[in-house]
């Protein structure tokens, strides 16, 4: 058989120049051979990539293959190399594996060595297998001395199994495929079109080879987003089980790329429908990419089929593959060891700007220089983690002839950085000369060539302003930089005592306990009278139990969770506030005009209701123009304005003194198509023509990236404004939405922020709470941090999650794992929840009473006395004095 190469390399000969390619801590560019003396050519003919300055043996060429490489299979490993430099006629070049995964050390794994010389381009070879897909796998190759050029032409890693005609199933042995013929070995017995085609292709025709195996099929003549290739699995999958799937996939299209879609339609014995994603991956016609995903059932399906979708009417979606097995469970996080973490002790180096620019660059053509004049104080996030009385030099950068918008002052940080650990960010900024109006700033980070956001604000040439933000990283990076970026091109930039530095998370936890304490805690009197010996009531035993907390803690849940009788068990058990995922949002009650679904949300209700449970209504509108139904869109304004008082009527009618809460119109810090549409006065329209048809809701904004720093367009303080404006106009604000989306949180700038906001007076609840981590024992650390400042600040009224439980709340951000676990950060909940609970007991003293103090809920207490026992229930209301409760024997 003909040896076929699907490459895992992308861009494998340069063609696209260093598209796809990373030079590790080197500089990297292009040549056809004439900057060299000896006029070196192309092995192919045309251009290679040559990497220079290299200080390190390891420094090199590398690219990210995580996504075009399967375990329990053979690849072949091919490059042409060659060196340049010094007097060294030969050098050892390597071809090396960067296996990274959370929670450990990167594996490195040498597939390949070749003795490279100055005068002609040699062959490197190798092979390597994989017996599990890391987090992360990198190729690159290595290894000249330093000070040498390493030239590269040409990279190609194929599978061999291409060769042999073997199968490669991906998750497994075949023994747990769900879907039948995976590989399209037996052509396309078991598939079908999705209201298409659908058709087979041999890896000996055509210019588009399978990436494994002998055939691909593809979906063609699609007319519809939805349609696609498909596969009935009725009667393979279980209720709360959970499955993983694989589709190797691309599409044929001259459009860069489009998004494709596995997705799982499930009808249920009662006639319910549900379609759940399973997976979702930006394909283009170029290349394979994987697409993998990971999913939960939670109920018994009469029917279930499993399909490709997504690419818009025309495009053909090729498959290569599509897998789908029973998920296996990971192996727990262990809690990360942090050696020496220097808490609150700035990494970077010069940050006060005594010593000149020392230890600061340019990054891009820019120009620093030193300048004085900016504040000697902290900004006040750092003030929190810092301290009051450190102080500034009043230095500060001045960046001038500025190119580009990510053209400023940077710092190489890589060797100073420790994973796991979170770092908090801050800094001045100001905008200098060339500019006019307010202009955003960013403190970032390039990390591998990637961006990370270590804060971000609007920024002009009148005052100072403060960038607050934190950042974590959980993989061993090889390149670190902080820089600062953001303004237009040409506006002079000014930077003021950068600092970053490792919080403590629990740093703040002894205040928070104390500020909690005083917060939600008061005092209680048990006194006890009557009964025949007034004069014996010293000593009587008193068992006090508090059984409910009454600090709204909630969270969202689906309709198709209720079919999990142990998801409903914990939700009933640890939340008393509820807020619906999807089922109130308009694209789901009325997806199509005038094709109503009260359905969900009416048995959501029932449920909530039958628990005791309270209810946010989520939401009304949204601002996002990404979830409005297509039909909205193409309303004319009149109609539009129309359809916004049927929506209000339609809703807030059927649903009258049901929702305590509505969010009322989502994230308008972040979207404005109803505005854009109708002007601003419909914002305003929007809460005065709910607040008249239900007055006894309270109406809330709703946005998101309001606490931590990381978004110039939803700070605290334009969300104020917004707030003051809307009031302005009349419209009946009663409470701040904060959503609490967060992933790295730093306390003080939570904090922060909360002051800011709180100045309102109105309650602030965090509506949609999550912490993300791949290591459950940092995400039980971010999820305290949360909870500690949103329990112990005075304007926070409630605190709702987006989710506990996994595949059904934020990926990594889950407190229950599918199976019904919990895991670290799920015990961390609980074990707050029970330190936020009062259970004591004691006896009564001379006067016949037994003081304590206690959170704020609902009490039950029993007093054993005269060998009898009494039992009483009381409640624990907010107030500063004394609560005296009567027992009466």
């Amino acid at each position: 058989m003909e040896v076929v190469e699907a490459n895992a390399i992308i861009n494998h000969d340069f063609s696209e120049g260093l598209l796809s390619w990373h030079p590790n801590s080197c500089n990297g560019f292009l040549s056809d051979g004439s900057v060299y003396a000896e006029d070196i050519k192309a092995e192919s003919g045309s251009q290679f990539a040559v990497l220079s300055n290299r200080t390190q043996c390891w420094q090199g060429l590398e690219q990210d293959v995580t996504l075009r490489l399967l375990p329990h299979v053979t690849y072949n490993v091919l490059a042409f190399v060659r060196i340049w430099g010094s007097s060294q006629e030969t050098a050892d070049v390597l071809a090396t594996l960067r296996l990274e995964n959370p929670n450990s050390t990167p594996t490195f794994v040498r597939v390949g060595r070749v003795t490279a010389s100055r005068k002609r381009w040699e062959k490197l070879e190798g092979t390597f297998s994989l017996k599990s897909l890391p987090y992360r796998a990198v190729f690159y190759l290595e290894g000249p001395l330093p000070g040498l050029d390493l030239l590269i032409d040409r990279v190609h890693i194929w599978s061999a199994s291409i060769v042999k005609g073997e199968v490669n199933r991906s998750f497994a042995d075949g023994h747990d495929d769900i879907l039948q013929n995976p590989l399209f070995e037996d052509g396309l017995n078991h598939w079908t079109g999705r209201a298409c085609n659908i058709v087979l292709h041999d890896v000996t025709k055509g210019q588009v080879l399978p990436s494994g195996g002998q055939h691909f099929a593809s979906a063609t003549g699609r007319t519809q987003g939805w349609h696609g290739i498909q596969q009935d699995i009725t009667g393979r999958l279980k209720r709360k089980s959970a499955y993983e799937v694989s589709a190797m996939v691309q599409i044929s299209s001259n459009l860069a790329s489009a998004e494709v879609l596995a997705t799982i339609w499930i009808q249920t014995n009662h006639l319910r429908e549900q379609y759940i994603t399973m997976g979702r991956v930006q394909a283009s016609s170029k290349e394979w990419v994987q697409l993998q995903g990971k999913f939960l059932l939670n109920s018994e399906p009469a029917k279930a089929i499993a399909y490709l979708e997504g690419p818009p009417a025309g495009i053909d979606i090729l498959v290569s593959s599509f897998l789908m097995h029973p998920a296996k469970k990971p192996s727990p996080s262990s809690a990360p060891t942090i050696e020496n973490p220097a808490f609150g002790l700035n990494i970077l180096e010069n940050s006060n700007l005594f010593d000149g620019l020392r230890g600061w660059y340019p990054l891009g053509s820019c120009s620093l220089n030193i300048a004085t004049g900016s504040p000697h104080t902290l900004p006040p996030a750092a003030q929190e983690s810092l301290g009051w009385q450190q102080s500034l030099s009043g230095n500060y950068i001045l960046v001038t002839n500025r190119k580009q918008t990510w053209e400023g002052p940077a710092q190489t940080l890589t060797e100073k950085l420790k994973l796991f650990l979170t770092y908090q960010v801050s800094a001045w900024v100001r905008l200098g000369s060339g500019g006019s109006g307010a202009q955003k700033v960013n403190v970032a980070l390039g990390v591998d060539n990637k961006w990370v956001n270590g804060g971000q604000v609007e920024a002009d040439a009148h005052l100072w302003r403060e960038v607050a933000g934190s950042f974590r990283l959980e993989t061993k990076p090889s390149n670190v930089m902080v820089y600062v970026q953001g303004p237009s091109p040409g506006v002079d930039l000014m930077v003021a005592g950068l600092q970053v530095f490792p919080v403590d998370p629990k740093a703040r936890f002894e205040h928070l306990k104390k500020q909690t304490e005083k917060l939600r805690m008061r005092d209680v009197i048990l006194k006890i009278s009557g009964g025949p010996m007034l004069n014996r009531l010293c000593g009587f035993s008193v068992k006090v139990k508090q059984t409910y907390n009454s600090f709204p803690l909630g969270s969202c849940i689906n309709r198709s969770s209720l079919d999990n009788e142990d998801y409903v068990a914990f939700f009933v058990k640890n939340f008393n506030w509820a807020v619906f995922q999807n089922e109130l949002k308009w694209y789901w009650t009325e997806s199509q005009k005038g094709n109503y679904n009260y359905r969900d949300s009416d048995e959501l209700l029932q449920f909530c209701k039958c628990h005791g449970i309270q209810t946010r209504g989520h939401c009304i509108f949204w601002e996002d123009i990404n979830t409005v139904q297509q039909w909205v869109k193409e309303l004319n304004q009149n109609d539009l304005r129309a359809a916004i008082q049927k929506r209000i009527y339609d809703l807030l009618s059927r649903y009258c003194g049901k929702f305590q809460h509505y969010d009322v119109n989502n994230e308008m810090l972040h979207g404005s198509f109803y505005q854009d549409r109708l002007g601003k006065d419909i914002w305003s329209y929007m809460f005065k023509m709910a607040h008249q048809l239900d007055p006894s809701a309270t109406l809330f904004v709703n946005d998101y990236n309001v606490e931590d720093g990381s978004d110039d367009r939803s700070t605290p303080e334009k969300y104020v404004n917004q707030i003051v404006d809307l009031q302005e106009r009349g419209a009946p604000v009663g409470g701040i939405g904060i959503q609490g989306h967060i992933t790295y949180p730093a306390g003080s700038i939570v904090h922060t922020a909360l002051n800011t906001l709180s100045i309102l007076g109105l309650p602030i609840w965090f509506t949609e709470m999550d912490v993300y981590s791949t290591n459950e024992f940092v995400r039980a650390d971010d999820l305290e941090v949360m909870f500690r400042e949103a329990f112990a600040h005075p304007a926070v009224e409630g605190i709702m999650l987006w989710g506990f439980w996994e595949l059904v709340s934020r990926e990594q951000g889950h407190l229950v794992d599918w199976d019904g676990t919990l895991n670290e950060a799920g015990k961390r909940f609980i074990s707050l929840k029970k330190e936020w609970t009062t259970n004591i007991k004691g006896h009564t003293d001379h006067e016949g009473q037994f003081k304590f103090r206690g959170f704020h809920g609902t009490y039950e207490v029993e007093v054993s006395a005269h060998s009898r026992e009494i039992k009483q229930t009381f409640t624990v209301d907010k107030g500063d004095s004394p609560i005296v409760v009567e027992i009466c024997l």
